[in-house]
């Protein structure tokens, strides 16, 4: 398949949806850190992805998507001597992450993750990490067009991501585990289920993990490979790594 056939913009209802995404972040923020608490590896998972960037210990690192923080915590964990910025496009979101005393020397800034430039976040970076942020863009080819741009040459790019569609069994058991924990637990802790059943399905329709490869190279990137979590997520959650030469 090539990538034109692989269509570049998500269209219809689903690109809708997908445009409905911050708001819907919006409505959650205050319980998305308790949720996520309960989740095993979910802080060490993080953890492994943003050392996994090998980012000079005082460069420029990006964080996409970076929500209430959690990814950006990871970020500053393993770069503690490093300038941090992180975006996100939900505000509420943004408003937990500005309040946590660890992140005080983060610069965060509210905008679309497709186009950081236009938010006013210029490169270059010496990395980029995007957690669970590719698979909820509208136009995910642009995005990673615009990432490829930001990052200084040699810099490093990671995609931490959900993606099962190659393996009926990690299929099934996410599946299973979005149904019975999950999306429960989005009742539990914020009285509404709609954004974590969008999770659900939006990670059944994912890329799988070589068809993503094959996208990441399509848009100019070497040295792409992908690098496994562990316990229940091993062959669901990943760390798709890219270089731009």
């Amino acid at each position: 398949m090539t990538m034109k056939q692989h269509t570049t913009k998500v269209s219809g209802a689903r690109g809708a949806e997908k445009a409905r995404v911050p708001s819907a972040f919006d409505g959650i923020a205050a319980t998305y850190d308790l949720l996520t608490g309960m989740n095993p590896g979910y802080s060490k998972h993080l953890r492994w992805s943003a050392e996994r960037l090998a980012a000079p210990a005082e460069g420029r690192i990006l964080d996409l998507c970076c929500g209430t923080g959690l990814s950006t915590r990871a970020v500053v964990d393993a770069y503690p001597r490093a300038t941090v910025v992180g975006l996100d496009a939900s505000e509420g979101m943004l408003a937990k992450a500005r309040r946590k005393p660890a992140l005080a020397g983060v610069e965060f800034v509210l905008g679309d993750a497709t186009d950081p430039v236009a938010a006013g976040v210029t490169g270059p970076f010496d990395a980029i990490l995007m957690a669970y942020g590719i698979r909820n863009v509208p136009e995910p080819d642009r995005c990673i067009d615009n990432l490829f741009a930001l990052l200084r040459p040699g810099g490093t790019l990671c995609f931490h991501e959900y993606s099962v569609a190659e393996q009926r069994r990690t299929q099934l058991l996410w599946n299973v585990v979005a149904s019975t924990v999950i999306i429960p637990g989005g009742m539990l802790t914020a009285r509404s289920t709609d954004i974590y059943k969008y999770l659900r399905q939006s990670v059944n329709e994912f890329d799988g993990v070589r068809v993503f490869e094959r996208r990441l190279r399509a848009h100019g990137f070497v040295d792409v490979h992908t690098e496994p979590m562990d316990g229940w997520q091993r062959g669901i959650v990943h760390s798709f790594l890219a270089r731009r030469p």
